[in-house]
């Protein structure tokens, strides 16, 4: 029988809620010539992925983009199962069973290392794990920072980087006007953060944070932007490679960094500090463990032969007293039992989308990969809506070449009947839906956007309320 009509629709299961997740299933469900039902499955009761557990709280018009993805879920032809844990509740053989092609969305959870001594003191921890506290993901909630220190450094010049310097400068009173975790806020509340250092090995032209990003550091109520001017002035390549340029977005970036250069202190309570230029090579701890200070080493910039520029370590080093330390410098992907992986990479072993043997290169059949567990953790997050729509293109020529996975079970009704039975307390977007109702609701109790549940256990109870 032909695969992808009424009587035998073409079952995708997406493994990931993210916005891959959802752009995937949505180009899926706008195809005319096949019929298609999509099953989403996540670990977490809630769907959107970082939207929801990544996006900073104080960006809340970057979170507006659920309303696509909310309206891709309202389909009849599509189905969310939350709280359904691929490798412990399914397996990957499990979903062979029940779908002809299978999606793995899941993102870049992990993080990368420094790589120098002294990364393991205590107070040296990553953004990954903050941000995801900050923002209520039930895995982090019962994590602690330590904000009595008064010195931070932030180690990456990305949007990340940007994110949690920002949190930690700002007011109890913007705070209030976000999504963050009550948990944080009332952390956040008694910080003793004097001084944030963000630190970036290249120079101001190749920064990765957006010019929303830096320009934002310029306009904090209870911090001063600062700069080190010869850091911000551009190296002799990098100007040369801009005048050729078109780019007006690095242009008014560089534009941007250097307005901050003629900054004084003023009578704000904290200094926000944006390095460029420099790498840490070691940090340095007291007789207890504790992060007490980083060695830097100032960095030059040269071209490589493909023409990019990129920093290499000078003789000249710095010490810099920091209390308390996040490292910024990249997610990773995490493997799956069963799937191939490219461990040196972070990513699942793929061609375009199609997964592959890691070591023959041989396409398994019916196996796809989309967003950063696909390419790796850049771009932004409509970045991954043409990403997400290359691998779906690459799944209707396999369809189309008769190339997919021959399930026993491939119906919508013998999925949910064993998803039930390995996880009987699994979210369907309904029950999503109940939750974020009850979540506006006490956010408009205290004057928030919304209070975000934080404990899976709390999620069940309004589910089952």
């Amino acid at each position: 029988m032909t695969i992808g009509t009424t009587e035998n629709p073409l079952r995708v299961a997406i493994i990931g809620a993210g916005p891959t997740g959802f752009y995937a299933a949505d180009a899926l469900l706008k195809n005319k010539d096949v019929v298609v039902e999509v099953d989403m499955f996540d670990r977490l009761p809630t769907p959107y992925g970082l939207v929801r557990g990544g996006v900073a709280p104080d960006h809340q018009k970057i979170k507006s983009v659920t309303k696509a993805y909310d309206r891709t879920a309202k389909k009849d032809e599509f189905r969310f199962f939350g709280h359904v844990e691929l490798g412990k509740d399914v397996s990957v053989a499990d979903l062979r069973n029940y779908y002809h092609q299978i999606i793995y969305s899941y993102g870049a959870s992990s993080d990368r290392k420094l790589g120098i001594p002294g990364e393991d003191l205590i107070g040296s921890r990553t953004a990954t794990e903050f941000v995801a506290w900050y923002n209520g993901h039930p895995d982090y909630r019962d994590y602690e920072f330590d904000l009595s220190q008064e010195r931070v450094a932030v180690i990456g010049i990305g949007n990340v980087a940007m994110d949690v310097a920002r949190i930690l400068c700002r007011t109890q009173e913007e705070l209030m006007k976000t999504d963050i975790a009550s948990h944080a806020l009332e952390a956040l509340k008694n910080s003793k953060v004097k001084e944030v250092y963000v630190i970036g090995r290249r120079g101001p032209a190749q920064a990765a944070f957006t010019n929303t990003e830096i320009r934002e550091l310029g306009e904090l109520t209870a911090a001063d932007a600062f700069v080190v001017p010869e850091e911000a002035q551009l190296d002799a390549l990098s100007q040369q490679l801009l005048d050729e340029s078109t780019d007006r977005m690095t242009k008014k970036k560089v534009e941007i960094i250097q307005s901050f250069i003629p900054n004084k202190r003023t009578d704000k309570p904290q200094a926000l500090t944006v390095r460029f230029l420099a790498s840490p090579v070691e940090l340095i701890g007291d007789e207890n463990g504790q992060l007490k200070a980083m060695r830097l080493v100032k960095n030059e910039l040269y071209q490589s032969k493909d023409g990019s520029l990129r920093p290499r370590a000078t003789e000249q080093f710095e010490t810099l007293s920091v209390d308390l330390l996040f490292r910024s410098v990249g997610y990773r992907g995490l493997p799956i039992e069963g799937v191939p992986f490219n461990d040196s990479w972070g990513i699942i072993s793929n061609d375009g989308g199609r997964v592959v043997d890691y070591e023959t290169k041989a396409v398994i059949t019916g196996e796809y990969a989309a967003g950063w567990i696909k390419r790796g953790p850049s771009g932004i997050i409509g970045t991954n809506k043409p990403d997400a729509v290359a691998t779906v293109k690459l799944m209707m020529e396999d369809l189309a070449a008769g190339k997919t996975l021959t399930p026993a079970h491939p119906t919508a009704a013998e999925a949910e009947a064993f998803v039930k039975q390995q996880q009987p307390q699994y979210f369907t977007y309904e029950d999503w839906l109940k939750l974020d109702e009850a979540e506006l609701a006490k956010g408009k109790e205290q004057g928030r956007p919304r209070v975000k549940f934080t404990k899976i256990e709390d999620m069940l109870a309004v589910k089952s309320a």
